[in-house]
């Protein structure tokens, strides 16, 4: 069987996506079964997801994903670069032929040279010398790159082909076999408006939290598991967040602070700093900001130190596949899956306690994180359901 794979975090999931996994399904052929990696309940901006995973892995099921297995929260809830590694390591791991991604351009060529020249130790370098001007990452990044690749460069300026790149990187790196199948990403900016019955997940979350009409923008399955979980309150309160990150910034060590993802550069001791003296999650994450480091990087950085994520733990691959939603074709491909996967895959909660002691780690702070994302909800969720939930299953 041809296993296509997919990066994502469907928050939620929306119209755009149920055209990319069609999109996928017809460029890698009709019987291919579409497997998605799918961020859990934080995701990459540094926040938690709208609603909880297994809610999105049963959207993603319902409009067409075959297989949706975990990406683990260290992994999750980390740089484009880390998050594009660990899907790659666990496409890899359950031997996918594919991966498909949205993009800006859909040109894999062009992606591919700019990811060949961010690996090349010369290009590292000339970055850390326009770092030295005091400009952001990403546009020191933009710099460096200009020099080897000319005005392919700002390919780097579009999210979507920044995580395509990140891919292609992920995929050189490990030397995997990989193909990609770039899908173009034209109708809506990954944080604009709307354009017909698309929109970015960031523009329908807007929607919903000013209570505009989001409806025409998820396909229909997705939308009644979306209200179902708004009106049982099973959201993210914004206030619990703030009130709960604020009390574990308070109350950390400078070792548990240095030991935070992304904080070289002494970016620990300035959030530490702003958070000893500032009363709002927000005025912290404010106050820490310069122009080289990102938003995203900071908000980051406070859910890792709420949720126990460290560098060290980001640095490892996830050690586990976990299925979280089987769909129309997903017992034939988990079959497939289990007779050649290079990780253990896991479909009852219960055989972790089988695990080697690093993975049962990694799932324990997955559990943790899930009885933090039960309190942050409107109508807190009771704790342990890492360890019963069994996936969603489309039979």
């Amino acid at each position: 069987m041809v296993l296509t794979g997919v990066v994502c975090e469907y928050n939620p999931f929306h119209n755009g996506h149920a055209l990319q996994l069609g999109a996928a399904r017809s460029l890698s052929g009709p019987d291919a079964a579409l497997v998605c990696v799918m961020g859990g309940n934080f995701v990459q901006r540094g926040e938690p997801a709208i609603v909880s995973k297994h809610a999105r892995a049963e959207m993603a099921a319902l409009c067409g994903a075959d297989l949706v297995l975990e990406l683990p929260v260290p992994w999750a809830l980390a740089s484009a670069e880390r998050f594009a590694a660990g899907g790659v390591a666990l496409l890899d791991a359950v031997g996918a032929d594919f991966i498909s991604f949205g993009a800006e351009c859909p040109d894999a060529g062009r992606l591919r040279t700019v990811a060949d020249a961010l690996l090349t130790p010369e290009c590292d370098a000339f970055v850390k010398i326009e770092l030295s001007s005091g400009i952001s990452y990403a546009a020191a990044r933009e710099r460096a790159v200009r020099r080897f690749v000319g005005e392919d460069a700002l390919l780097l300026r579009e999210p979507n082909n920044i995580l395509a790149v990140e891919y292609l990187k992920a995929i050189a790196r490990r030397r995997s076999p990989l193909r990609p199948l770039p899908v173009p990403r034209a109708f809506a900016a990954h944080d604009g408006g709307e354009r017909g019955v698309y929109a970015g997940a960031s523009r329908v979350r807007e929607l919903i939290a000013s209570g505009g009409d989001y409806g025409p923008l998820l396909p229909d399955p997705a939308l009644s598991v979306l209200r179902r979980e708004l009106i049982a309150g099973r959201t993210p309160d914004r206030n619990r967040l703030d009130a709960m990150t604020m009390y574990r910034l308070r109350t950390m060590t400078p070792e548990e602070y240095a030991a935070l993802p992304d904080s070289g550069e002494g970016l620990w001791a300035r959030l530490k700093r702003c958070a000893g003296r500032e009363s709002t999650l927000t005025a912290v994450l404010d106050g820490a900001k310069t122009k080289r480091y990102a938003h995203a990087r900071l908000r980051r950085m406070a859910m890792a130190a709420l949720l126990g994520v460290t560098a060290e733990r980001q640095r490892s691959e996830p050690p586990y596949l976990r299925v979280l939603a089987v769909g129309p074709r997903g017992r034939e491909a988990l079959r497939e899956i289990k007779g050649r996967a290079a990780l253990p895959v896991i479909t009852k909660p219960a055989s972790v306690r089988t695990l080697p002691p690093p993975a049962r780690e990694v799932f324990e702070l997955e559990s943790r994180a899930a009885d933090i994302f039960a309190l942050l909800c409107a109508k807190p969720q009771p704790a342990g359901v890492e360890w019963t939930a069994s996936p969603f299953v489309i039979s």
